[in-house]
């Protein structure tokens, strides 16, 4: 179960028909691979509309802005996140994070249509990316989400690995960072994971049950990951301190 607070954010902005998803740690306590957090992380569906019915979402939460950029169509949809503190009883700290663009990951229409919807025991609903678009905005630059990556795709392996579509294996071929998972899937499912390794070359690995090979070429498939996640975020970040000057210039004048 999510945190009450985060509760009360989520259904605040679920009440004003802000088209959104959940992503990020609350997310991942849906699949069953729990990390905790303070943070509601949304992705969001980035037109005029949708951005007014958030707007008045947060001036429900009574949300403070931290950070730049301001909260405006082009910097969201060039992958910028915006930041917010809230402030409303009940909500209080309560860091809601927004983007409307993923590194790597679809546009918001299709990880609309491939969401899941998760009720927890008070009937509230939650919209959340799908599983395999939460793990794609997962690969970070950021060491941390690496273990939360192994830990969601175990965990659906497990739940699943008795009877399983043939959609989870294939997702399982692709993104198990376990060891002995994928050598048990490449074994199992053998044609398949030979098909796969064309997209997944590694595979070869597990298929001759190369335990040593198989780790170091998961550290290098990361590495490659953690280089591209920053490679994509350098100039971003190069804009962020050109809008930090600019605010500093606009409240020195």
């Amino acid at each position: 179960m999510i945190e009450s607070p985060i509760v009360k954010v989520l259904s605040t902005i679920r009440k004003h028909g802000v088209k959104a998803l959940l992503m990020g740690g609350q997310a991942c306590v849906f699949y069953g691979a729990a990390e905790f957090s303070k943070d509601a992380d949304i992705v969001l569906l980035a037109d005029p509309d949708n951005l007014a019915r958030l707007r008045a979402a947060l001036a429900e939460l009574e949300a403070r802005q931290r950070y730049v950029p301001a909260l405006e169509l082009p910097a969201l949809q060039r992958g910028h996140g915006v930041h917010f503190e809230c402030g409303a009883s009940g909500t209080e700290g309560i860091r809601l994070d927004i983007m409307s663009t993923l590194r790597g990951v679809d546009p918001f229409p299709q990880l609309w249509e491939r969401r899941t919807t998760f009720e927890d025991r008070n009937g509230n609903t939650y919209e959340t990316l799908g599983l395999e678009d939460l793990v794609k905005a997962k690969k970070t630059r950021r060491s941390k989400d690496w273990p939360m990556i192994a830990r969601l795709v175990e965990a659906n392996y497990v739940e699943n690995s008795a009877s399983p579509t043939d959609e989870q294996v294939w997702f399982w071929l692709r993104e198990l960072r376990t060891t002995q998972y994928l050598v048990n899937v490449a074994r199992q499912y053998r044609q398949v994971a030979e098909r796969a390794v064309a997209e997944r070359p590694l595979l070869q690995l597990a298929l001759s049950e190369d335990h040593a090979g198989l780790e170091e070429a998961l550290l290098q498939e990361e590495r490659a990951e953690r280089h591209r996640d920053d490679a994509y975020w350098r100039p971003l970040l190069r804009e962020l301190e050109q809008y930090r000057r600019e605010r500093i210039s606009s409240t020195a004048e």
